[in-house]
């Protein structure tokens, strides 16, 4: 607020002899044929040997014949099941790797569990394998609609029965590693998003202190009018989201300052009107500093009336746009009169109608150079006289609603120690 409106094949052996005599044995030869490691083969296949099999079959004798023809190719975790009515529980308490199910049973047949599983998500990443008496087309047709992985005919081939098994369960450990590395991936993604979060704020928190270390008696003004503007945002019904994104955006509202010579920032009097005029283009100044493509420096200046929110134009961010919003019309009025651009009403966007009023209570409440420490009533009473003129009044409403929380947020980021911090490194 300024002061005057305050107040990211194999070769042949003949050819292969004249390779190697072309070959300058003073270099390093790397082998054509490297040792193959069986390490990771040899752990592959014992994980899929100790995989639990699940066999649910009405009859005790085909269970323990399709055991023992897994068991003689290695398999030894077994689960099996004679009512297929505890099929269900059995698999989520279990959680098998392949199941093994028979077609025609009592109470509930295969086709019954195959439809069951269609309709949840958990139970389709485990393969199941129909072994079934019946073989009518028909009914294998139907299973494998059904998502069966494959459909083998009772009496089962033990050569046919290892093979699909097998194959069923290396699908399925493939499945579970891409699954297992998409979790990781996410993972990664939030870490770095969270860190992109972060130094994008810190960016915008040392290009806000830019502007303090210029006007050093504004202290800890960016970051409390940042707060409240996040406050009265979410009183209005903003969601979390922008109202994080707005009072990020709102400590950049008085970056142009950086742009305002030091014989008017630094004036401890009241301005007069040329000086108030050179004061009123940091509104401009703001999105200049963020528009890296802008014509002239001399347009720049001479359209003071977009300077502000020139510093933060033609940047592909969403946030900067927001910034270069507020720095440009943080001192627009509800009823028109104020600058650089003279809005009007609702023609002020809202997040500049937002920072008007914290800017505007912020200052009020603080010391400068050129008035004093208002009390608190005081500021609030000569808020409210300009309810419908300097400010909207829906959002001044919003504000007052929340004056409890405004006052603790000011009184935690207080100016005295950051403003001798500032002082210091200066002097």
């Amino acid at each position: 607020m300024d002061q005057n409106s305050l107040s990211q094949h194999s070769i042949p052996n003949q050819s292969l002899q004249t390779v190697v005599n072309s070959v300058d044995v003073t270099n390093e030869f790397v082998p054509i044929h490297q040792p193959i490691d069986t390490t990771t083969f040899d752990r592959q296949r014992t994980a899929i040997r100790t995989s639990k099999i699940m066999i649910v079959d009405d009859e005790e004798l085909v269970i323990r014949v399709v055991k023992r023809f897994l068991s003689s190719d290695g398999y030894e975790n077994f689960v099996t099941l004679t009512d297929p009515r505890q099929a269900l529980e059995a698999i989520d308490r279990e959680t098998p790797h392949v199941v093994l199910l028979d077609i025609m049973m009592p109470h509930i047949t295969g086709l019954d569990l195959l439809k069951v599983r269609q309709k949840n998500s958990q139970l389709q990443n485990i393969p199941f394998i129909i072994l079934s008496a019946n073989s009518d087309n028909q009914i294998k047709r139907e299973a494998l609609k059904l998502g069966a992985t494959d459909f083998l005919s009772k009496p089962v081939d033990p050569s046919d029965l290892t093979l699909r098994v097998q194959n069923a369960l290396t699908v399925k450990r493939h499945h579970d590693h891409l699954a297992s590395y998409a979790v990781e991936l996410e993972r990664q993604v939030q870490l770095r998003t969270k860190q992109i979060e972060k130094s994008r704020e810190q960016i915008i928190h040392c290009l806000a202190r830019a502007a303090e270390y210029r006007d050093n008696e504004t202290g800890e003004h960016v970051i409390r009018v940042g707060k409240y503007c996040a406050v009265i945002a979410k009183q209005l019904g903003f969601q979390p989201a922008h109202c994080r994104e707005i009072e990020l955006a709102a400590q950049l509202h008085d970056v142009g300052k950086i742009g305002i010579p030091d014989a008017v920032l630094l004036n401890p009097g009241k301005l007069n009107a040329e000086e108030f005029e050179i004061m009123k283009t940091h509104c401009g100044l703001g999105m200049e500093i963020m528009e890296p493509l802008a014509n002239t420096e001399g347009e720049r200046v001479r359209r003071h009336a977009d300077m502000g929110g020139f510093i933060m134009d033609g940047v592909d961010s969403p946030m900067l746009e927001l910034a270069a919003t507020i720095a440009r019309t943080h001192h627009e009025k509800w009823d028109g009169t104020g600058y650089p651009c003279q809005l009007k009403g609702e023609k002020i966007p809202i997040e500049g109608r937002i920072c008007c009023v914290a800017d505007v209570y912020d200052a009020l409440c603080s010391e400068r150079p050129y008035k004093p420490k208002f009390p608190i009533k005081k500021c609030l009473e000569i808020m409210l006289s300009e309810r419908g003129t300097r400010f909207d009044p829906i959002v001044l409403d919003a504000f007052f609603d929340k004056i409890a929380q405004i006052e603790q947020i000011r009184k935690s980021y207080d100016d005295s120690a950051k403003v001798k911090i500032i002082e210091q490194q200066k002097s």
